[in-house]
């Protein structure tokens, strides 16, 4: 028996990196009923160890953390043999709009891997409900460690062969990632193109593969997408653009004003951000950057990431990333406690 299904909702908050799954957001998630998760991305270890103390103190009730599985030491120096140029060439056109914007763009660190040896120990001493993985299947000897604890480990898929390699190494949960998704698809490999396939379909191809609590992901927003999903034998489903402008999300003014702005009108997957691939509403950095992207992540992230940061306190919302998955025109201005409860019916 999983963590959701003593939930009173099955629903999961998706960890939202980047500031949006506030300890706010993720109280407020697991205080209704669901499962509220906590985004590790990006954060050192002493703020996660923040983080973590602040949502404890919020909430009395079950909520995950979600971590960034990096790239294996020898494959991070060959991705930097590979894209280094192309990381450079990126760089000098961002630059001009970085010294618009008054700031300088970043520059990638290639060895980096999110701080994830402190973060697996962390994890381990604090030893949350769920600790769920992106980007990659964590090694068994950190499963075995995680549910040793008591936390149940998650592991977020884009593809029935990923779902394969999560299920042999002893993960509890799938979260099946579909193409509808905002934000990063949780794609193993940083160079694959994901395969178009919506949750709907990965639940028809992975429920035969393996015996694993499934839970939908990509653009769930509404109450009839969740019964579809149950009905297509998910466990659960994970929401994260109908989360967006709930009350307690740390989405920045920009980023919630690009949600609303009639002139924004088209959601695309590009590489332009970050060298992921992630889906978002289309506008002119899309344009812009999409082509000089090269698929190197986190470097790309951080070449960009000031740039970005810089237009969100401009306001200028052609500016940033504008995360969204499909269905995005039904974000709420409201409670999440109150977004979830109607959206589970």
């Amino acid at each position: 028996m999983s963590v959701l299904s003593g939930r009173t909702l099955p629903v999961v908050g998706a960890p939202m990196a980047g500031g949006v799954s506030s300890p706010l957001l993720v109280a407020a998630v697991s205080d209704a009923g669901g499962l509220g998760m906590m985004a590790a991305g990006y954060r050192t270890p002493e703020q996660l160890a923040t983080d973590l103390v602040h949502t404890r103190d919020l909430t009395r009730e079950p909520f995950g953390v979600n971590l960034f599985v990096p790239t294996d030491p020898a494959r991070r120096s060959r991705d930097r043999r590979s894209h280094e140029a192309a990381v450079a060439s990126y760089r000098e056109a961002i630059q001009d709009r970085a010294q618009e914007l008054g700031v300088a763009a970043g520059h990638p660190q290639w060895e980096g891997d999110d701080h994830w040896e402190e973060k697996v120990v962390l994890i381990e001493t604090f030893a949350p409900a769920v600790v769920s993985c992106t980007f990659g299947v964590p090694p068994v000897e950190v499963v075995r460690r995680w549910q040793a604890v008591g936390s149940e480990v998650h592991v977020t898929v884009t593809s029935p062969s990923e779902a394969l390699a999560a299920a042999a190494a002893q993960a509890d949960v799938l979260i099946l990632q579909g193409q509808e998704a905002g934000g990063h698809r949780g794609s193993h490999e940083v160079e694959a193109e994901p395969e178009p396939i919506d949750h709907l379909g990965l639940l028809e191809t992975v429920r035969g593969l393996v015996d694993l609590p499934l839970v939908a992901a990509g653009g769930i927003t509404t109450a009839g997408d969740l019964r579809r999903a149950l009905d297509a034998g998910a466990a659960g489903v994970q929401i994260g653009t109908a989360l967006l402008l709930a009350t307690e999300s740390g989405a920045s003014m920009t980023y919630r004003a690009a949600l609303r702005d009639p002139g924004l009108t088209e959601r695309v997957t590009t590489r332009a951000f970050s060298g992921r691939v992630a889906g978002a509403v289309r506008n002119a950095f899309v344009d812009r950057y999409a082509e000089l992207a090269p698929p190197a992540f986190p470097a790309v992230d951080q070449v960009s990431r000031p740039v970005r940061a810089a237009a969100a306190r401009a306001g200028d919302v052609h500016g940033i990333h504008i995360w969204a998955g499909a269905g995005w025109r039904a974000c709420q201005d409201r409670p999440a406690g109150e977004i979830i409860r109607e959206l589970a019916g």
